[in-house]
Parts: C-alpha cells; structure tokens; sequence
C-alpha cells in the first residue's frame, strides 16, 4: 500500500521541486526516468515500513513453534528493524522502480500520458469544446 500512496506525491513533488522545465515540456526518457526515481524512492519506504513484518514472518517460518515474542528476545527490538534492511532497501526500491518505469511506459506506448502533472480534463469538457468547436 505504501508503493501506491507514496508513488504520485513523490513524482508530483519531484515534478515540482527537482525538474526545472515543466512536465508537458519534458522529453519522454525524461518523464519515464521521473517515473523509475519516484518509484525507487516509493520502494524504499516500502522496504522500511515492511521490513520489521518481513523479519518476523521469516523468523516464525525458520524457527517452528517459536512466537513473536521469541522472535523479539532473539532479534532484539533493534534487530527487527534493521537486521537486512539495505539488502531490502535495495531490492524492493529497484523492483518498485522497475515497476512504476514499466507502467508508465506503458501507457506512453498506449498514447496516455506518464504520471504526474495536470489531470486530464473531463470528458464533458472535451465534448463541449468538440461541439462548439473551442479549444479543439
């Protein structure tokens, strides 16, 4: 849920904060690039906001019958959060990354724009223009 919640903002704000020209003026390689950065960082705090699960759920598969409370006492509280995370950092921030390029690349293939910027208009706006014959 991470990777989803954090995806947009992140390319919106780099879209805002990092990419000097505006998105519309962008090459696509650029755009997609946005996509594949906003995704590894997206990933990252997924890998951070999941590791400590992640380390549990292995621990309770390795050590039949134990519980979480064995799990804390042999990993130590500290461990739980740290123990393999850049390993995970790294992973899951390339495959989320890989993800989000692939999609966006996507829809750059289907004619659709990439993620980020303005919302497309309305189809109630587009047909008005089409048949008073503005804008279009």
């Amino acid at each position: 849920m991470m990777k989803f919640v954090s995806f947009e903002t992140i390319v919106e704000m780099m879209y805002k904060y990092v990419i000097p020209t505006p998105k519309n003026e962008c090459s696509k390689s650029l755009q997609l690039g946005v996509s594949f950065a906003g995704g590894y960082v997206a990933g990252v705090l997924c890998a951070v906001v999941s590791h400590p699960a992640d380390n549990l759920v292995s621990f309770l598969n390795n050590a039949k019958g134990a519980s979480v409370g064995d799990a804390v006492k042999k990993l130590g509280l500290w461990g739980l959060f740290t123990c393999g995370l850049p390993l995970s950092i790294v992973m899951i921030g390339t495959l989320t990354g890989a993800q989000w390029g692939i999609y966006d690349a996507f829809k750059v293939f289907a004619g659709l724009p990439t993620t980020g910027g303005a919302a497309p208009a309305p189809v109630a706006e587009i047909e008005k223009a089409y048949v008073f014959g503005y804008g279009a």
